[in-house]
């Protein structure tokens, strides 16, 4: 393996959720140990497992795993360092500031971007205290900070001030406010991450266009605050089997994605990591991890079957209000815009007047539904046209005032994902009319934090409320979210650990919104299969407890089994949703 060759001090791993960036960082400490190195394990992942993994419970003081002399793990809670985060610095205006401007700062310090940055407060400890490396070999991180975070913490003038004299023109920047006194650590820290004879980077995709595509997109983003040292694990690849046709269709899409991979990858070292038929838990299932063998599990797990209802049910009952606005939500990479698609054309092949939008930059819509359907009208918002749109006015208004330096925040916090998030919901809210009258079908919408934070400094919820003569009368987009009567949004996610927990996450935070989703759909399964590959049966036992957490979280589920071709084109889709 590339990647584990002369590996130097720090080692992070990055990729979105669901590729293997735990189980590989994992399974390297204990390669490196076997080797008699001693070496520290460090979880910066929300969605982390590593003690579930070691089969021991893991906090945030540096332990030893008792399974495994010479290794060592620290897992950082991120959810709890943005709450101590939060809390340093609402604390102490808590009581002296009014209520609604506690709740305003308090929501700005709620998102990604928050808790990003505490974890990467914690972690930038480790990398600036050269004691560790007198005690390990290797520090492993998993999961490393975004180009976005770097480029916010280079940044010259004061965080602070700029807070407080522009409380109204930022989205991203309050996670910055009262950090002036650790620029001198995070400054080292970037020094240290920029060091290849320090750091390497290594990037987690799988073989699928959409993985490989975002994983494009991060190398690009670190390479431009100067992580220029980057390998490639293609994780997850299925090996040549015969006799299946739904194995031998995998494979197939699988190299199609790996030839067909993002130009400024295919310079980096890669490495391929076959998919394995067994749960990567435990010391000897990690162990097997690494090997360019796939070693098969002695029987398939028994677990009774779950009813696996379609996406057929969820259709009848969603054609029974006769129109409305429905949003499907996820993470990337799990089917968000194949699910809108298939549903909006079995409404519109009922008869219904159907709207289908997305904001998605990888979805092309044209291209899926492969010709026109009569009572279906299909749009698309250029996220990037929108955000430039939002971008030049803010810098008109909130920024034309600004020092350089502020000027430059601004700026970078304008390059937020939450900005792009803003500026397309914006585009959105002139579509959300129409669903009174027809069916509008949206792929890929904001988070909860995005609309809260709209609603606390953008006001437009609040204004028009505020200023309407009669208030009865006025129904604003956010309060058209709220209503389930009227929005119906379904969260679509993979039967496997982090996109369930990523979408469990993902529910929280727009229930805080008071927009409560409607449904779930598991896409892509294969427990919905008839397969007869024994390495895909194991696979399949192992989604009996995912799709038993995803009932957990909402009454109303169906599954979508993995499709043999890809579901491009209208009857392909179609197929999606019949019994």
């Amino acid at each position: 393996m590339h990647f584990l060759e002369h590996p130097p001090s720090y080692v992070f791993f990055t990729g979105k959720g669901g590729v293997g960036k735990t189980s590989l960082s994992c399974a390297t400490a204990l390669k490196l140990v076997s080797e008699g190195k001693k070496v520290l394990l460090v979880s910066t992942d929300p969605a982390s497992n590593v003690g579930q993994v070691f089969g021991q419970r893991i906090g945030n003081q540096i332990m030893e795993i008792q399974s495994v002399p010479g290794l060592f793990a620290l897992e950082i809670e991120p959810q709890a360092a943005a709450q101590q985060y939060r809390e340093r610095i609402v604390g102490p205006v808590r009581g002296v500031l009014s209520d609604d401007i506690v709740r305003g700062i308090e929501e700005q310090l709620s998102g990604a971007c928050t808790t990003e940055i505490a974890a990467f407060d914690e972690f930038t400890a480790l990398l600036t205290d050269r004691s560790l490396l007198d005690r390990f070999d290797h520090i492993i991180f998993d999961t490393a900070p975004t180009g976005h975070t770097i480029r916010l913490l280079q940044l010259p003038g004061s965080w602070s001030s700029f807070i407080d004299q522009n409380p109204g023109g930022a989205s991203c920047l309050g996670p910055m406010a009262g950090l002036q006194k650790q620029k001198e650590q995070y400054a080292d820290a970037v020094a240290a991450l920029s060091d290849p004879a320090r750091t390497r980077l290594v990037l987690v995709s799988r073989a699928q266009k959409t993985a490989l595509e975002e994983v494009s997109r991060t190398s690009g983003e670190l390479q431009d605050v100067g992580m220029q040292t980057q390998y490639l694990v293609v994780n997850g690849v299925l090996p040549e089997e015969t006799g299946d046709e739904l194995a031998s269709a995998i494979r197939r899409r699988e190299q199609a994605a790996l030839q067909a991979i993002p130009e400024n990858l295919k310079p980096l070292p890669t490495d391929q990591v076959a998919l394995k038929p067994f749960n990567l838990v435990g010391l000897d299932a990690l162990k097997h991890l690494l090997d360019d063998d796939t070693v098969l599990a002695s029987q398939t797990p028994s677990a009774e079957k779950p009813a696996l209802p379609s996406l057929h049910t969820l259709i009848d009952e969603l054609a029974r209000q006769g129109s409305g606005l429905i949003m499907t939500m996820g993470k990337g990479g799990v089917g968000k815009t194949t699910v809108a698609a298939a549903i909006a054309i079995a409404l519109a092949k009922r008869g219904f007047p159907v709207h289908l939008t997305t904001s998605d930059p990888a979805a092309h819509l044209q291209e899926t539904l492969a010709g026109e359907v009569p009572n279906l009208t299909v749009s698309r918002i250029d996220p990037h046209a929108e955000m430039e749109n939002y971008r030049q006015h803010v810098l008109k208004t909130k920024g034309k005032d600004l020092d350089e330096g502020g000027r430059a925040l601004l700026e970078e916090d304008l390059r937020s994902p939450c900005t792009e998030e803003i500026a397309v919901f914006q585009a959105f809210s002139r579509i959300i009319r129409e669903s009174k009258t027809k069916f509008v079908v949206m792929d890929t919408a904001p988070t909860g934090h995005t609309l809260l934070l709209l609603d606390a400094t953008g006001a437009y919820h609040r204004e028009v409320m505020r200023h309407a003569t009669d208030a009865a009368k006025y129904t604003t987009p956010m309060m058209q979210l709220q209503n389930q009567e009227r929005t119906k949004v379904i969260l679509v996610t993979l039967a496997e650990t982090t996109p369930v927990l990523e979408a469990a996450n993902l529910q929280t935070d727009l229930e805080r919104a008071g927009i409560h989703p409607w449904a779930w759909v598991v896409n892509n399964s294969l427990l919905a299969t008839k397969t007869n590959s024994p390495l895909l049966r194991q696979r399949a036992a192992h989604e009996v407890e995912q799709v038993r957490n995803v009932q957990q979280y909402s009454p109303r589920v169906a599954v979508i089994p993995l499709q043999t071709e890809e579901p491009v084109g209208q009857e392909r889709l179609r197929q999606l949703t019949l019994v």
